[in-house]
Formats: structure tokens, sequence, C-alpha cells
């Protein structure tokens, strides 16, 4: 089914890379008017000179003021797609630092409800029957080794999209999640520890799919829910994991 996002307005944030990315210009060619925003200029600077028609936004959301400053500026928008996020480390749960978590949190957790307060608060004012999508993951629904405080950011997040869903719905707002499985962005590929053949193979062995999701496997499912073809939909968690989540068996 085609999206016509003409006249639409959307914010997709950590949109210089990977599925950020790929949403941002899947809206902007299906005629949304897109604000790209990402801390990093040289990738803005990419994404614009393949496609002009988008906003560049130089922002960084772990600065709680300054990002609000800049949202607030803003025009009232038709969606929100919260996609920024960070992984820089692994760390077994005992010996993961304070500091670290606490940078983890700022931005994919705080972030996310700083862009949703000021978005939803425009979209009320405004009157606009608006929609807005957390990039969640599965590490929120399911544990993960090594990956205590983005978990927990993800599963928090999976909440604000439930807190966000309720208390929105009386204004038409819908709020949802897109939770994807291990994705081969160029987060993941950089961690500095690397993620080694043998962890692919073990994503790939729990999935009954049997492969590695592709970054544009979870632009379909967000622009659905940024839609109208998703007008009832509210609240909800969408894994995009090739049912990953659902194999609970030992291969014997």
């Amino acid at each position: 089914m085609p999206f016509d996002f003409n006249g639409k307005k959307v914010l997709v944030t950590g949109a210089g890379k990977g599925i950020g990315r790929a949403v941002a210009i899947a809206l902007n060619e299906a005629g949304c008017k897109v604000y790209a925003l990402s801390r990093t200029k040289s990738t803005l600077d990419s994404l614009v000179a393949e496609h002009p028609k988008i906003v560049p936004m130089l922002a960084n959301l772990s600065n709680w003021d300054d990002a609000r400053r800049m949202l607030e500026d803003l025009e009232p928008l038709d969606g929100l797609v919260n996609n920024a996020g960070i992984l820089e480390e692994r760390y077994s749960v005992v010996d993961c630092p304070r500091d670290y978590i606490i940078k983890i949190l700022d931005t994919n957790l705080l972030g996310a409800i700083n862009c949703a307060q000021v978005v939803a608060k425009k979209m009320i004012d405004s009157k606009i029957k608006g929609s807005i999508v957390n990039i969640s993951s599965v590490a929120g629904i399911g544990s993960f080794y090594t990956y205590l405080p983005y978990s927990v950011s993800k599963a928090g997040l999976d909440m604000v999209t439930k807190q966000f869903a309720l208390e929105l719905g009386p204004y038409q707002i819908r709020v949802n999640s897109v939770n994807p499985t291990l994705v081969m962005t160029p987060m993941i590929s950089s961690l500095k520890d690397g993620l080694d053949l043998q962890y692919e193979k073990g994503f790939i062995a729990r999935t009954p799919m049997g492969r590695i999701a592709k970054v544009e496997e979870s632009v379909g499912p967000v622009l659905y829910l940024l839609s109208d073809y998703s007008s009832m939909v509210s609240g909800q968690m969408h894994p995009v994991d090739g049912g990953m989540l659902s194999n609970v068996a030992v291969k014997i």
C-alpha cells in the first residue's frame, strides 16, 4: 500500500545514520516535510546533499535544555520519530559504570521524553491528530548479555510509549513503539569491542527466519504507524524480529 505524506510535517531524531536516516528518506520521498535531527554535522550534510528538501537540525539530545530550546522553535508537527540512541560499550551487570548508565539514559530515554513533550504540546495546542513513534528494541523486551543500560533505556521507552498513549489519547494523538532486532546499523558496527561473527551467528540461530534484519525492514512499520492506516493503533509495541521473541526452543 502506498504511503502519502503530502502536506505532513515530521521530525526524525537520530536521522544521520541507520534506521533514522532510512525513515527520513522514505518520508521525504512520500511527500513529507522532514526535519532531520542529528548530533553529527557530517552525516546531516550528506543527507541534505542527497535530499535537499530535508531540513537539518544539529543538536545533542543528551543536553535537555539546549535540545528543548531548539525543539520549541519548530512549527507544529504531524509526527515524531524518536530514533536517536547510543550504544558505545558493553559491560557485565556487575561492572557497568554509573556514568555510562546515565549517559545512555540521557539520550535514549530522557531525550525521547523531551522531544515527545515539546512536540505533543504543540500538537495539542494546534488540535493536530498526530502520531509519535518511538524506535525501541527487542532488547527492551528480552534480556541480552552485557546490554544493561541499553536494555533498561529501551524497556523504559516502551513504558513511555504506553504512558504517553494513555494521556494523549483523548487529544487523538497516537503513540507506538517499533522494536527492531539486531540490525547492522553504523552504531552496531562501530561498537568499541566489536561484534564478532559468533555473536551474529547466535542471533541468526535464535531467529526462526534465519537471518539478520535489514535497515529498510524497520521503515515500513514506522511509516504505517505514522499514517492514517493505523488510525486506531496506539500504546503498542511492534517487534520487527523475524520471530526471535517467539523462539524459546532449545536445539538438541
